[in-house]
């Protein structure tokens, strides 16, 4: 079933298989992504096509600076008929939410959405009411262009299971990609997938087994994050990952066995998704942006030094 999602919506999207991959395994673990992208690599048509394969509800909120938490949440209006307040409920009420550019937004939007995506409800006027299930919000960011921004604080970053940067597509890729839209010769995206299935696709990834000591490996590459003098990595990391990135680190190697049709996970899971669930995770130092150090040559680093059982 996986492999006919992921050929469904590569109808629209080409290439960017780490982004498809981040998407279905964080709908899977019950998460949500933090996107970082240039305009135009598809970051909305991807969640958009996802939510027409799932057959889910998928609403998109522009964030900019006057936008308001209740523009997000919804808000109790007077209803003048009945001389009484009823509630409208805002955008968050879907199952897949694109957050676009969510560093446009102040601290007080934010934190109304990073709410929701803890709690998994939200509270108008006196009333709280419970999103939809499943629910997951794509919160994109522009890495260019950040005059008028607002960046995430570590800890809302924390609150993203899985981090995906996005970059320009390969020639091939973008060939194909122009030749489609100009001669739209795009397929039609068809619902492929109950409700039912989905969450019977949930509860089986869940049930992927892993051992104590890839358990014991996954911790060992988080607390490699926290004490980087033993690993030689000290000049490079200001803090490490929180105990939240030992939980999505462990679901997200869950749901990349299960992507890949096995029962088991094994090291090869961990390490790709390792990078998924920690690159926002780990603060560098002045000195790694100075050298030009990113979080992923960091996690390479842990990685190659880590012992995989």
């Amino acid at each position: 079933m996986i492999e006919k999602i992921k050929n469904e919506i590569h109808k629209i999207v080409i290439g960017h298989e780490e982004l498809v991959d981040a998407m279905l395994m964080a709908l899977l673990s019950e998460g949500h992504i933090f996107v970082e992208g240039l305009p135009g690599v598809a970051k909305t048509t991807a969640v958009n096509t996802l939510a027409k394969v799932l057959g889910f509800d998928f609403k998109r909120v522009q964030f900019t600076p006057d936008l308001l938490p209740l523009d997000i949440t919804g808000n109790e209006i007077l209803d003048l008929t009945k001389n009484s307040y009823k509630i409208k409920h805002g955008p968050i009420f879907t199952n897949l939410l694109l957050a676009d550019e969510i560093n446009r937004a102040g601290a007080k939007v934010q934190s109304a959405l990073l709410e929701a995506m803890a709690e998994k409800q939200v509270t108008i006027g006196e009333k709280s009411f419970k999103l939809n299930d499943p629910f997951m919000v794509l919160a994109t960011a522009n890495p260019i262009d950040q005059e008028g921004t607002y960046n995430l604080p570590e800890a809302s970053l924390d609150r993203f299971m899985l981090k995906v940067e996005v970059g320009y597509n390969s020639i091939e890729e973008e060939f194909l990609i122009v030749k489609k839209v100009a001669d739209k010769k795009f397929e039609k995206v068809e619902s492929i997938v109950s409700l039912e299935q989905f969450k019977q696709m949930q509860q089986e990834s869940l049930n992927i087994h892993i051992d104590d000591e890839l358990l014991q490996y996954i911790l060992e590459i988080i607390f490699a994050t926290r004490e980087p003098k033993k690993y030689g990595l000290d000049e490079y990391i200001e803090f490490g990952a929180s105990p939240r990135a030992s939980i999505d680190l462990y679901k997200a190697t869950k749901a990349h066995a299960y992507l890949q049709g096995k029962d088991y996970a094994t090291p090869y899971n961990v390490a790709k998704s390792a990078f998924m669930a920690l690159r926002h995770r780990i603060k560098l130092t002045y000195k790694a942006k100075v050298e030009q150090i990113d979080a992923d040559t960091i996690i390479e680093k842990i990685l190659e030094k880590v012992i995989a059982p």
